[in-house]
């Protein structure tokens, strides 16, 4: 923010910060399509993006909202999750694809309700990146419990 304040004043361009990896691009991929899949990206599901975003990658407030924009402009351009979880896959362990699920879950669930949709979306990019149903589960769990959801009966 002070970047851009500063390069207003001065006329010069703020700074350009640094390019994204491939896969910090691609995490941030499946957290917007998780956000966009119910057609409601919602203040919510956004700022719960950047959190995710700041703490997995250790970004400036400057940097999330660049990697959130080129994430948007990437996803827009294809339909397909095979770009995204190929990176994923290549370059998490097994752990690290969990943690991801769980984040995903966490956008989801941001706005305190889960669409048929966004269920589908998250059951598709778990297997996808191997992760099982019963890992997937829990990590669903482990987010309705953090933001006091209680499960349907």
């Amino acid at each position: 923010m002070l970047d851009r304040i500063k390069a207003f004043l001065t006329g010069a361009e703020p700074h350009q910060g640094r390019r994204f990896h491939n896969l910090e691009v691609a995490v941030a991929a499946l957290l917007v399509r998780a956000a966009t899949t119910d057609a409601d990206f919602a203040g919510a599901e956004r700022d719960a993006i950047r959190r995710i975003i700041a703490e997995s990658f250790q970004l400036s407030p400057w940097d999330v909202d660049r990697l959130i924009a080129e994430a948007e402009a990437e996803e827009a351009k294809t339909m397909d999750l095979f770009r995204w979880t190929q990176a994923i896959k290549r370059d998490y362990d097994e752990q690290e694809r969990i943690a991801l699920i769980e984040k995903m879950w966490e956008v989801v669930y941001a706005d305190g309700v889960l669409d048929d949709f966004e269920a589908n979306l998250l059951r598709r990019v778990a297997g996808l990146i191997y992760v099982p149903d019963r890992e997937s589960g829990q990590a669903r769990q482990r987010v309705m419990t953090r933001l006091g959801i209680e499960p349907r009966r």
